[in-house]
């Protein structure tokens, strides 16, 4: 490759995907780490539709933005700007990270002393202040592998023969040579990359940084641990790691890699090994995945089969006084099943199985099952009308057997079935006066049930103002006596060193992170998930209640036009397309009612829904078609979303829903 002159002490490159609200955080914390030493700073996007782009421009004027017209690729983005970087180091950087203010000089001061070090990794941590293992990793030999998929690498992590993938045998607070560095911080010196080579660009996004850890170390160089400075990792804001598309590109990458670097028959074997863990994650995903939303509808209807049949049983002999079957056989094996899945649909479709659970919301579903059996009940012939005792002795066991699986459930433990899930959040805000009271600001135009216990002092000067409750150096007692359940710090008066310390004190609650001028509060809930944030609440119309509700009103509105279409044709424009959209409604492919086209600047902040028939815009007769008014009357309904605002539009704007 060919080397351009060196000019800056270093070069940090951050490639970016659709996470504009990490990637500010990120930014600010790299401008304040890159201070004071000479710095440039690559931001290259891989065609993003979320504003990322244009924030970078808007607030980091001196930072260098490559846009790509579509999705490179992690290794051919990273690329792009290293073959005109001018660093003496450069600093593979993610966007979902948050660097301390010295982080830049430790690094580069390490790197200039120690002449045999090709590439660095530091310490991470996640949003909750648990180190992340992937900081230190070892070569993933066949050996190494098969412990890791397996999982005996997990039960055994600090064993030097089978912890070899995250080097758990290691001391995470001690500097240590290793052998694979991790992507999410990658310090390379301009040399090493002249000598062995850019990033293997047949890697499209993992295994990357692996295969190019390896030829470091193959052209002579050694890489390091360096846990002296540490970073945030929210991981894996791009992807969602839990996915089973993540494990399959994850190890398929793997293969890659060792076709490229193993011996033919290690690569075999290692490629075995890979495609039976993609089957056994593949297989394990989905069935964890269906268990967990079938787990609560199974239990009730066995619970409530159970409970009806001992009912019925009473009910014929005590009630019905027949020493024989008073009820057909048909009855337990048809009828019953009928009755429980119209009352579960029910249920569903009025959110008792969404969490949080709302004991309300199965009373509503069960309320609206009943009805409708006892409706359809009314209409049958007389041999099959059985009992309408039966029906609501049953309706009435459903409700007390549901709550009381729900009561099981919240005295399990398990947080998504928790009772308590809806009740308000115990929470401080540390910062100076200012940013404390435009962060509560914040949090008050958000979805979020908080309660906040006060502020905390961002400094030790005394405290005249009767909301604040205390300093950021009694920040952990204060914790533990108000039984503080998360902690918001605002970045703008608190060093990165300072929040990182305080999380690394108590992992057990949750954090989050006000950058400065900025509507996102950003943290991570475990290691487990990804990063999540807190935003002005315009996301009404993607909460699960309101997607089911939404997607059930489509499909009844489309039956009743298709049922009526023979004379509304003679009222609608576009009879033909009028009647192919009631069939693109039903397939899922579109919506009745959808955003209004603002164009590309504003529309893509906005939860994601089908595109529409219909508009909000179409509720007007006379209307300014501007891209800000059109973005205005969009996040209205975004916010404030209800089933009553589709049929008013549907209404007001009939006559055009045979647009194309």
């Amino acid at each position: 490759m060919s080397s351009n002159p060196i000019k800056n002490k270093l070069s940090v490159v951050i490639v970016n995907y659709n996470v504009e609200c990490f990637l500010e955080q990120c930014l600010h914390s790299v401008m304040k780490a890159a201070s004071k030493i000479s710095t440039e700073i690559f931001v290259v996007d891989n065609n993003s539709v979320d504003g990322s782009v244009q924030m970078v421009k808007d607030k980091f004027s001196t930072i260098i933005c490559i846009e790509n017209k579509d999705n490179k690729g992690f290794s051919f983005a990273n690329n792009q700007a290293i073959k005109i970087a001018t660093g003496e180091y450069i600093l593979l950087l993610n966007p979902d990270t948050v660097v301390e203010e010295d982080t830049f000089e430790k690094v580069v001061a390490f790197m200039d002393k120690h002449h045999d070090a090709g590439g660095l990794g530091v310490k991470m941590i996640d949003g909750k202040g648990n180190f992340l293992p992937e900081s230190k990793r070892g070569l993933p030999t066949p050996t190494v592998a098969f412990y890791k998929i397996f999982g005996i690498a997990a039960l055994f992590p600090k064993s030097k023969i089978f912890g070899k993938y995250h080097l758990g045998f290691l001391d995470k607070e001690s500097i240590h040579e290793i052998e694979i560095l991790s992507g999410a911080f990658m310090l390379m010196r301009k040399k090493t990359l002249d000598k062995v080579g850019l990033l293997d660009e047949n890697f499209f996004m993992y295994g990357e940084d692996i295969d190019l850890s390896y030829r470091i170390i193959k052209g002579g160089y050694k890489n390091y641990y360096f846990p002296e400075t540490s970073i945030i990792h929210y991981k894996g804001e791009s992807t969602k790691k839990s996915s089973v598309n993540y494990v399959i590109v994850f190890y398929k990458a793997m293969v890659i890699f060792a076709q490229k670097h193993f011996s033919q028959k290690n690569a075999k074997t290692f490629s075995f090994l890979i495609n039976i863990a993609i089957y056994l994650r593949a297989a394990a995903a989905i069935v964890t995945r269906f268990l967990q939303r079938m787990v609560a509808p199974v239990i009730d209807s066995l619970v409530i089969f159970i409970g009806i049949y001992l009912i019925k049983n009473y009910y014929e002999h005590y009630i019905k006084q027949s020493d024989s079957t008073y009820y057909p056989a048909e009855y337990m094996c048809y009828v019953v099943p009928a009755y429980i899945l119209v009352w579960l649909f029910s249920v569903f479709l009025a959110g008792g199985y969404d969490k949080p659970l709302r004991l309300l919301k199965i009373v509503n579903g069960l309320m609206l099952g009943t009805a409708i059996i006892l409706i359809v009940y009314a209409l049958l012939p007389e041999q099959y009308r059985y009992s309408r005792g039966l029906i609501l002795l049953g309706a009435l066991w459903s409700l007390l057997s549901m709550f009381c699986c729900r009561f099981a459930f919240h005295l399990s433990g398990i947080k998504k079935y928790s009772l308590t899930a809806y009740q308000k959040k115990r929470i401080v805000i540390v910062g100076s006066e200012e940013e404390v009271v435009r962060v509560n600001s914040l949090l008050n135009q958000t979805s979020i049930n908080v309660n906040l216990l006060g502020f905390i002092s961002s400094n030790e000067t005394s405290l005249s103002d009767k909301r604040f409750i205390g300093k950021v150096s009694q920040l952990q007692e204060i914790i533990q006596v108000y039984k503080i359940e998360e902690v918001v710090f605002c970045s703008k008066d608190l060093t990165v060193q300072q929040i990182i310390y305080q999380m690394s004190l108590n992992c057990d609650i949750d954090y989050k992170i006000a950058p400065p001028e900025s509507l996102y509060l950003i943290g991570s809930s475990s290691i487990h998930t990804s990063g999540d944030l807190y935003t002005i609440d315009i996301n009404s119309i993607s909460k699960p209640d309101n997607v089911r509700n939404k997607r059930v009103l489509d499909i009844l509105t489309s039956l009743l036009l298709l049922i009526c279409s023979p004379v509304l044709l003679f009222f609608v424009h576009n009879q033909i397309q009028f009647l192919i959209n009631i069939f693109r409604v039903l397939l899922g492919n579109v919506s009745w009612v959808g955003y209004a086209n603002e164009g590309d600047s504003l529309q893509q902040k906005l939860p994601d829904i089908k595109k529409g028939i219909l508009t909000p815009a179409d509720s007007f007769s006379k209307f300014d078609t501007e891209a800000n008014t059109l973005h205005r009357l969009n996040v209205l309904y975004s916010k404030d979303y209800s089933i009553l605002n589709d049929l008013s539009i549907l209404w007001h704007s009939f006559r055009e829903i045979g647009r194309t």
